[in-house]
């Protein structure tokens, strides 16, 4: 009689271990309803957090960053420039009332009235209320007789001074400024709000 050969345990379980993998991976592409872009080695799972809730209802969902740094409601319409005081942002926005760039801002002394304004004149380079030679300034608003412009430091530097001060600069950073700059011609609205 020949002896039966038998194959090793650990043959046995790598292959298991191998089929269930297959398994899992299969139902979660069903899961989803369709295979993602470079196959199965692809399907992660997301580092997002999940909006629903242990009793199956929907949870309120966290606002994702585009959500968090929406136009402001009430800011107008068309193609136009959205300054928000308080979250000290500016938003580029197109005709079709999409914001095609967002961007922090450090403010001036001066605010400028909220509401409708419009670019009154622009300045490729000069020197700002503060002495800063400064680039791309984009005038909007006269308060209180002083101008209140967008513009960059010509060395890209962020402002040092706090903006206590009786200027009407609001700075931008470089590629910030030059976006504006390219955006916002003569006559185009600059919408300010709180």
């Amino acid at each position: 009689m020949h002896a039966r050969r038998r194959t090793p345990t650990w043959a046995w379980v790598s292959a298991l271990t191998v089929a269930a993998l297959v398994a899992v991976a299969v139902l979660a592409v069903q899961a989803r309803g369709k295979v993602p872009e470079g196959g199965l080695a692809a399907a992660r799972p997301s580092a997002s957090p999940s909006t629903g809730s242990a009793d199956g209802k929907s949870a309120t969902p966290r606002p994702t960053p585009k959500q968090e740094n929406a136009v402001p409601e009430d800011s107008g319409e068309g193609r136009r420039v959205v300054y928000s005081l308080g979250q000290r942002r500016v938003w580029l926005v197109g005709e079709n009332e999409l914001p095609l760039r967002t961007f922090a801002v450090w403010p001036g002394g001066v605010a400028p009235a909220e509401g409708e304004h419009k670019v009154s004149t622009r300045r490729a380079a000069g020197n700002g209320s503060d002495g800063v030679p400064v680039e791309h300034v984009v005038y909007f608003a006269n308060t209180e007789g002083v101008w209140v412009a967008f513009s960059h430091a010509a060395d890209g530097a962020a402002p040092t001074s706090s903006p206590e001060g009786r200027g009407g600069a609001v700075r931008t950073r470089p590629a910030d400024g030059e976006a504006l700059w390219e955006f916002a011609a003569t006559g185009t609205p600059v919408r300010v709000v709180g």
